[in-house]
């Protein structure tokens, strides 16, 4: 079944219509009202012109309220309503003057008196205008509140999308020095393929950090793949002391997750994994669907928490001569990335294994890519050419 691409419009996007829209339904609504009590009174059509001639003056008038409403919404209450309270009676006896003025016109055979009409017609035009005026300032009022939780609502984004901006660019420092590190030392040794090699590679992955949004969110199969890239520069590093695994379900492939995800992760098992050992470890790195959940796991064959070195992992601190030395964003990164996406509904867990090593377990809502079925079927569009 073919949607048409049409977008709802909000009635107020353009207040200045909305407002011209209201008032003709308004008014039309209200001459309606009182021609179908003029008929049913019998009176003659003639007396239709009375209503017609009572309705441009309310309309006219209303005019004249709202230019001033206008200016004084936006002062302080007792001004706003002080002012309003000496206005609008003086706009509802301007009104029931001419109402009564041409009524005394109209009906000249009539016995009550100027003072009668303009009494008898000030109540009804004080019902119309006082309710207009209510409407508009309740509309106004509406609008306003909406206004401020709008720019509410943007400052918050602005607020989340410049911390998450912050997590997702803090990439750890030790890792861009000890690349260049060996880039350099790769260079002094003449050894060029090896440095060009290294050097495309954190080229590439530095790339994808800068261009990618900070709150983008990216396929499994993505962030792995930049995660293999990664690896590839630690790899050339460390050799064979750095060993990975994947295990990954093809059904979670197009799965979403916070782009940048997985290489911290992966950083804080090689530092406290892999470097401290001399026959390195092991890191595996799974991902699988469980229910409605996907559950990201990322291990290792370390000494766990058990080893003096490894005591600060969990909180991405070690300390040199006593002194605690930031090593870098680590775990908290990740627990406040995910916080910030997925607020509650997500699972962050620190675990150590019987075997040993450690591991860290993600569980997040399975959100899938959109795919081109998934898409509304778009109009077919007919072109005529021009003979």
């Amino acid at each position: 079944m073919s949607v048409l691409p049409i977008q709802p419009i909000p009635f107020f996007a353009n207040k200045d219509k909305a407002f011209w829209r209201l008032q003709f339904v308004g008014w039309s609504g209200a001459m309606l009202l009182r021609t179908m009590s003029t008929i049913a009174n019998a009176q003659p059509l003639s007396s239709l012109v009375l209503v017609l001639i009572a309705t441009v003056t309310g309309f006219s008038i209303s005019l004249v309220l709202s230019v001033v409403y206008r200016s004084l919404i936006t002062r302080r209450a007792l001004i706003t309503w002080g002012v309003t309270a000496l206005i609008l009676p003086f706009a509802v006896g301007l009104h029931a003057f001419i109402d009564a003025w041409v009524v005394s016109l109209y009906r000249t055979d009539s016995d009550s008196s100027f003072t009668q009409l303009f009494l008898g017609i000030f109540y009804l035009d004080a019902t119309l205008l006082g309710a207009w005026s209510a409407l508009y300032y309740a509309i106004n009022f509406y609008l306003q509140v909406e206004e401020q939780n709008d720019q509410l609502i943007r400052l918050e984004n602005q607020a989340t999308q410049a911390q998450l901006a912050m997590l997702r660019y803090q990439l750890n420092p030790h890792f861009l020095f000890n690349t260049l590190n060996s880039i350099s030392t790769l260079v002094l040794l003449k050894q060029t393929e090896p440095a060009n090699a290294m050097l495309s590679r954190l080229s590439s992955f530095l790339r994808y950090t800068l261009i990618n949004k900070p709150s983008a969110r990216v396929t499994v199969a993505t962030e792995v793949e930049t995660l293999k890239l990664y690896l590839d520069i630690e790899l050339m590093r460390f050799e064979e002391r750095l060993r990975t695994t994947f295990h990954i379900d093809p059904e979670t492939e197009t799965c979403l997750l916070p782009s940048l995800l997985l290489q911290p992760l992966v950083e804080n098992s090689i530092k406290y994994a892999v470097t401290p050992q001399e026959s390195g470890a092991e890191i595996t790195i799974t991902a699988q669907l469980i229910g409605p959940m996907l559950r990201i796991t990322v291990s290792d064959t370390g000494p766990g928490l058990q080893s003096p070195t490894t005591d600060n992992r969990l909180s991405g601190m070690t300390y040199d001569g006593g002194e605690p030395v930031s090593t870098g964003v680590g775990l908290a990164n990740i627990r406040d990335r995910l916080s910030q996406a997925y607020g509650e509904h997500h699972r962050f867990e620190t675990i150590e294994p019987i075997e040993g090593g450690f591991a860290v377990l993600i569980e997040l809502p399975a959100e899938r890519q959109p795919t081109p079925e998934d898409m509304p079927e778009q109009p077919r569009q007919t072109v005529f050419a021009a003979r």
